[in-house]
């Protein structure tokens, strides 16, 4: 008798066990979570706070951070200073770029500039040109020429490129500013 108890005590303790799990769905009982971001701009579209420094940051409650993408403008800006387009700066076909430059950044008073899309595809280029005296080492302001560049989706990514202009060809005097865009 004393196995007959235990066997059917068994039986009835899988039998409750299988109708909890039938009734009761899964994760009924945890929190809903929004799905974590995985981008500056996610996190900034869901309502996470962003930290007011440059280049902007964004935190999550569970603690992950976001650093807003603004290309290599701090490494460059003893160089070259864009004021059109800046970072992250929705553009449209023209585009006229405006900053100031070093004047050894020019040759002959411009500059090339290109527009890339998000693969890195060359789909736009033009010039800047110095608005003042170009044969100085200070900075000297430039306007480009009305660039236009081939249609892109709303919404995509994009970079525009200021380059310094290298007559010799000699990839040691290359240098360039990635200002990334929004079309």
């Amino acid at each position: 008798m004393n196995k007959l108890t235990v066997i059917i005590g068994l039986c009835i303790v899988v039998i409750v066990t299988a109708v909890v799990l039938l009734l009761v769905p899964p994760q009924a009982n945890a929190p809903t979570q929004k799905d974590e971001p995985t981008s500056f701009a996610e996190c900034i579209a869901q309502g996470n706070p962003v930290m007011e420094s440059y280049p902007r940051q964004c935190r999550t409650p569970s603690g992950l951070n976001f650093v807003e993408e603004i290309g290599n403008e701090l490494e460059k800006r003893d160089l070259v200073l864009a004021n059109s387009p800046r970072p992250g700066q929705t553009i449209t076909s023209p585009l006229v770029a405006t900053g100031e430059a070093r004047g050894y950044w020019f040759f002959e008073a411009s500059f090339p500039i290109s527009i890339l899309d998000a693969e890195g595809n060359l789909i736009g280029q033009g010039y800047a040109q110095a608005e003042d005296e170009w044969m100085t080492e200070e900075f000297v302001p430039f306007e480009s020429i009305a660039i236009e560049f081939e249609a892109q989706p709303v919404g995509s990514l994009g970079t525009v490129v200021l380059h310094k202009d290298n007559p010799s060809g000699l990839p040691e005097h290359d240098d360039e500013l990635l200002i990334p865009i929004v079309f």
